[in-house]
């Protein structure tokens, strides 16, 4: 069909490489060789047939490499159609039968040699061009002298003028040779399409953008590319100038093509199917994909494209477990979409079902007797086997397979083997498909469920105990951590740097848990109800709730202890506001001075930063722990009875000193860096 010239210059654009397309002149269709090869085009198509391979019986010419271009067949000046031209590249395949043979092939091809032979070889060459949805064959007969004949070796080529195709079209291009003595060659490639036609996203959706004058009228078709019959229109509209249409998302299937045509007689069509590797597209095409049961026993999947899955038909057990295939004994099925298919079952029942599936995954599934036939049924499906002797065997089909009725399994159906054997020999169970192979039986459960109610009404009641059991073992768990025990951290500020230092202990001591209570966090109780006050009611409360009161000492502290401990008459210097330590001595020191501090205090202190003799004597009446290396100690001793088992104790230690790290690196500066930590540190708030 002849293409206006300014279409063509449209869709090959201005590049002059591609407007300056070899022309070929007349309607005619022509071969031509490389030089030293004779070749002949036949008249007329031929069938494209491959044929069955066939062991070559010595060299012969076989195609190698196909090679396209484009140029113009034109009957007028203007009028061109776009054209492919198809080079196939031959070469010489196979040896004689044994080494002898092939020297004297060789000798033959030099006329030099002794013995020449006139081996000369000669190949119908077949060409195969597709373009949706015309097809077209084509027959070369090519001849290669002696001289060139060489195992193995390219021996030239032959170009055929050419295949017309439309702009925009897909084709596919096969070579092969009769007798067939390899697999045939292909090529597919993509030709120019109409500028004035775009596909593009808008968001979701999908926009068609027909750019063309306000006065070019077109016709505008989408419609389903199926694989077999005629096209199935879609939508079909004759528009005038630029145009946009929107798609929605959810009618995008992967068949969905699009054909403009400027409205003009004999025009060219051009089709595009964009949308053949969208996923959303693929997606679209199962979710509108039907399965429906057409009486007796047919059914048809209702799908707008071809779907590459297979059908199988499963049993559907009333317990809601997975659909169990019935392959074998019955085959899978490639599906042909729209087409009847029939069940090879004698009698139907509502616990059949189909399955279509991919290679990825089960796509559909419908147990189509279900709205005829009732609701799924508690009966267990028997297939049968039969040998050559006509010697069968009985197994039940269940989730984790086909269990032999006669056998010592833990199955339902192994503890009724026995039964079900009877029912099938007495005729109680349903023949639902037979054959010389085997057959499936499906026989009723009802009778055998009041039976076994006593065990049913058992297994509810050790089930409901068990659910009771682990209740109480969770709300005991829960109390238990609601429960966390209360740690009251006393310290003396010696600086900025040991505050934090224990700031990064006390959050670290909260994710054990326990509940922890530290003046930093307390700066506004401490203001308004002065230090001793403070501590006199954090005290209480720890201790009422079987907490444990925490002594870090430092050298500030352990200078503060000595202040009271050797001039416990005089008063003591003042302290800051916030000095929750000096304003707990006079009640800490009566607590061990009396003999009640263990099992109320636990002393702690930073093995870098004090000696473990630094600590005065008095306070050793109760556990006293180096940090960090005696955290696990340190932590059972705070949790008391909750503490955990001890691999978790030292996994909790290992996480509260990854805590302390950067805090204590920044207390341990080298001297001359800052102000160390000594008594004088008490003074400072």
């Amino acid at each position: 069909m002849p293409v206006p010239w300014f279409l063509l210059s449209l869709a090959l654009g201005r590049n002059p490489v591609v407007l300056s397309l070899e022309r070929v002149v007349g309607p005619q269709d022509t071969a031509r060789c490389s030089p030293g090869l004779s070749c002949h085009l036949w008249d007329g198509d031929v069938l494209c047939l491959p044929g069955s391979l066939t062991s070559a019986p010595g060299p012969v010419l076989v195609p190698t490499r196909l090679q396209t271009e484009l140029v113009l067949r034109c009957h007028e000046e203007t009028d061109c159609d776009l054209c492919v031209r198809v080079a196939v590249h031959l070469a010489v395949h196979g040896y004689w039968g044994d080494p002898d043979k092939e020297e004297k092939f060789r000798r033959a091809a030099d006329p030099e040699l002794e013995e020449p032979r006139n081996v000369s070889l000669q190949a119908h060459v077949v060409l195969s061009f597709q373009a949706y949805p015309t097809a077209h064959c084509v027959l070369l007969e090519v001849q290669v002298p002696a001289a060139l004949v060489q195992p193995g070796q390219s021996v030239g080529s032959v170009v055929f003028d050419c295949f017309e195709a439309a702009l925009g079209a897909e084709v596919q291009i096969w070579s092969y040779t009769q007798p067939r003595y390899q697999k045939e060659l292909n090529l597919t490639q993509q030709l120019p399409a109409l500028p004035w036609l775009n596909v593009s996203a808008d968001g979701e959706d999908v926009r068609l953008v027909l750019d063309v004058s306000e006065e070019q009228r077109f016709g505008l078709s989408l419609y389903w590319n199926q694989a077999q019959g005629p096209i199935k229109p879609w939508w079909h509209s004759n528009l005038t100038g630029p145009q946009t249409i929107t798609l929605n998302h959810t009618d995008l299937v992967p068949c969905l093509c699009i054909q403009v045509w400027p409205l003009e007689p004999d025009s060219v069509r051009t089709s595009i199917c964009p949308f053949k590797e969208d996923p959303r597209a693929h997606r679209n095409l199962w979710r509108a994909a039907r399965l429906q049961l057409l009486p007796p026993r047919g059914w048809r999947l209702d799908a707008p494209c071809p779907l590459p899955a297979e059908a199988t038909l499963c049993w559907q057990a009333l317990d809601g477990g997975p659909c169990l295939p019935l392959v074998p004994p019955l085959p899978r099925e490639n599906v042909t979409v729209n087409k009847v298919l029939e069940f090879p079952l004698l009698k139907g029942h509502p616990n059949v079902c189909v399955q279509v599936s991919t290679w990825e995954k089960i796509q559909l599934q419908d147990c189509l007797w279900a709205d005829s036939l009732g609701p799924l049924k508690d009966d267990m499906l028997l297939v049968e086997t039969r040998g050559p002797q006509d010697n069968g065997s009985l197994c039940a089909l269940e989730p984790s397979g086909c269990t032999p009725l006669l056998s010592r399994a833990s199955t339902r159906a192994a503890r009724l083997g026995e039964q079900l054997l009877q029912d099938v020999q007495s005729g109680q169970c349903l023949q639902l498909w037979d054959n010389d192979l085997g057959a499936l039986w499906a026989c009723p459960m009802d009778k055998y469920i009041h039976q076994r109610w006593v065990l049913v009404w058992l297994a509810c009641l050790l089930l409901a105990a068990v659910l009771f059991l682990l209740l109480l073992l969770k709300m005991n768990h829960v109390k238990a951590a609601a429960r966390s025990r209360a740690a009251l951290l006393l310290y003396s500020a010696d600086d900025a740097s040991f505050e934090r230092l224990v700031g990064a202990l006390a959050s670290a001591l909260c994710q054990l848990p326990l509940r922890v209570a530290v003046d930093l966090w307390s700066r506004r109780d401490l203001s308004a109800q002065g230090a001793l006050a403070w501590f006199h009611a954090q005290r209480r409360q720890t201790l009422q709730e079987g907490g444990v009161v925490v002594l870090l000492f430092s050298p500030g502290a352990v200078a503060l202890c000595h202040e009271w401990l050797q001039d416990a008459t005089s008063a003591p210097r003042a302290h800051g506001p916030h000095d929750a330590f000096a304003a707990s001595l006079s009640c800490v020191l009566p607590d061990f001075l009396q003999g009640r501090a263990p099992g109320r205090y636990v002393g702690a202190y930073f093995d870098k930063l004090l000696p473990a003799d630094a600590v005065p004597a008095l306070f050793r009446s109760v556990p006293v722990f180096s940090l960090p290396s005696q955290l696990p100690d340190f932590l059972g001793t705070l949790q008391g009875p909750a503490a955990p088992r001890p691999r978790r104790l030292a996994e909790r230690a290992e996480q509260v000193s990854r805590a302390l790290q950067p805090a204590l690196d920044s207390c341990f500066r080298p001297p001359g860096t800052g102000r160390g930590m000594g008594p004088e540190a008490g003074d400072r708030t």
